[in-house]
């Protein structure tokens, strides 16, 4: 018997809610699968910067109430994908602008990068729904199951082939700071997961039933949430705001085209720039200055003459870091090409290196290069080749620092080192020019900003073209220039939160333990109407 059939009957008695169900169970064909793509579509408002998280409360009933009309396997995973397109199809749409950089070689590229990619991604929608369909639960039950499906599929995409962990439902509460907080116990997969079980259970409304116990569910199922924020909030009410002694940063931000960056008349002038607003007011009250990914286009570890002028940038005794290209010296063979961060002493001497771990397909790499005759995104025909892992970077006069390039940031779970010494801070060297002035840059500075609340450590991010920021271990923001602004910001380094978060010290496993309780429970309420 189909879940349509099953619910026929209950929600024939039911409230004009009810009747609204039953509207949405009885669609078909076109109807049905357009009513799922504004539903997602819907949902993408909650998204950065919009963060308009009430309309969860449509879009998410709506979902469960399709896939409560679903016929088969395949209408039930038809409910998600569908969704999951509208979703993030709009969460994706700024993909588009990094195309447009060069529109004479990647325009025809943006339908595959918005709509085929929003596709791609939405088949992890898909399996959830198909997962929940394939169970038969009915009731409050179903709807605790799709939150455990929605957030393992979530989970398994942020690895699944490189993985591309972008916009989890929990980071809808990027504007809810005490909502935030929730992440330091379970990470983004818990905060997800209490997500769609406060706001798809209303769905339940129209079930059958006393109202009173209707209502009570729906209330209850928000409880872990709401007491989630109450405890975000009392514990940013008691956080320390205490920075590290001796230690001034300077952030800039040279808001440089991505069209005009790698043109070899412009380059020096484009360093300059970098420079001129390094050294501006209040350079003499710096300790460390901080440019963004790839400000200096230059070799620095083989071009002396052009290290030696970026080094000027760096304040006596302190260090200038920043993102550069590496490549193998001439005549050293196999080529290979690195997106890394350099650290340089005034002196023009390399402090440290890191080479950016994990690159972004189509972006910075090729997969299959020998079935794809195409080029990659960023400039140059080489391929860049990962560093060889996380770590710990121990620099002169700061902190120990664990450096992200670029979307390394929005990873869980995966943004220190486990093979040294736990770093005191988090710094993301970044490009968003590639983006203009879009939902991207916002949605990526959500996804840094989270890793700082789960693993309890500061966070330093420099954009080209924003949003360039620090923010303290609770993901308070200390300083920030916005996206499309020209110029630097001063401030000091937060020290990081006393011990450390309990997901830091265990990982996903809470976030585990909850899914396996909800799964329970929802399994265990499978036979409630």
């Amino acid at each position: 018997m189909s879940m349509a059939a099953s619910l026929r009957t209950p929600l024939s008695g039911a409230t004009r809610l009810g009747a609204l169900a039953i509207a949405v169970v009885d669609l078909t064909g076109w109807r049905r699968r357009g009513l799922a793509v504004l539903l997602g579509l819907l949902a993408a408002l909650a998204l950065p910067p919009v963060g308009a998280v009430p309309v969860l409360i449509v879009s998410f009933p709506g979902l469960v109430w399709l896939l409560d009309g679903s016929r088969s396997g395949k209408a039930g995973f038809g409910a998600g994908w569908w969704w999951g397109l509208g979703f993030f199809s709009a969460g994706f749409y700024w993909i588009g602008y990094a195309m447009m950089v060069e529109p004479e070689k990647f325009a025809w590229m943006i339908p595959f990068a918005t709509i085929g990619l929003g596709g791609f991604i939405a088949l992890f929608t898909g399996a959830a729904t198909w997962a929940v369909y394939r169970t038969k639960v009915r009731g409050p039950g179903r709807v605790l199951l799709l939150a455990v499906a929605w957030t393992a599929a979530e989970w398994v995409r942020s690895w699944i082939l490189t993985g591309f962990p972008w916009n989890p439902i929990g980071s809808v509460w990027d504007g809810a700071l005490p909502v935030l907080q929730i992440g330091a116990a379970t990470g983004i997969w818990g905060l997800s997961l209490l997500t769609v079980v406060a706001f798809a259970m209303p769905a339940v409304l129209a079930d059958i039933g006393a109202a009173p116990r209707r209502a009570a569910l729906a209330a209850l199922a928000a409880l872990p949430l709401a007491v989630g924020a109450a405890w975000g909030g009392v514990r940013l009410d008691s956080a320390p705001a205490e920075t590290v002694d001796g230690v001034r940063l300077r952030l800039v931000q040279a808001t440089v085209a991505q069209r005009h960056k790698w043109q070899d008349d412009l380059r020096e002038a484009y360093l300059r720039e970098h420079l001129a607003l390094s050294r501006g007011p209040g350079f003499d009250r710096v300790t460390t200055v901080i440019w963004p990914e790839t400000a200096a286009p230059f070799f620095l570890d083989l071009d002396l003459n052009h290290r030696l002028l970026a080094a000027t940038a760096a304040p006596t005794g302190g260090l200038l870091i920043t993102g550069a290209p590496r490549i193998t010296p001439k005549g050293v063979q196999p080529m290979r090409l690195w997106n890394s961060l350099l650290a340089i002493a005034a002196d023009a001497e390399v402090a440290g290196i890191y080479d950016k771990v994990h690159l972004v397909p189509f972006g910075e790499y090729v997969p299959l290069r020998g079935l794809l005759p195409i080029d990659k995104i960023t400039h140059g025909a080489i391929d860049f080749s990962p560093g060889d892992g996380l770590r710990t970077l121990d620099l002169p006069g700061l902190p120990p620092v664990s450096p992200l390039i670029c979307y390394e940031a929005i990873f869980p779970a995966a943004v220190v080192g486990t093979d040294q010494a736990r770093p005191r801070w988090l710094i993301n060297l970044t490009n968003d020019g590639w983006f203009g002035i879009s939902a991207g840059p916002y949605q990526h500075f959500a996804a840094a900003r989270m890793r700082a609340v789960e693993e309890g450590l500061p966070l330093v991010r420099v954009a080209n073209t924003g949003i360039s920021a620090v923010t303290d271990g609770y993901g308070r923001v200390i300083a920030r220039l916005g996206l499309g602004e020209r110029g630097v910001v001063d401030a000091p380094l937060p020290t990081p939160p006393p011990g450390l978060t309990p997901y830091a010290r265990w990982g996903n496993l809470i976030a585990l333990l909850l899914a396996v309780l909800v799964g329970a429970l929802g399994w265990a309420l499978r036979r409630l109407p």
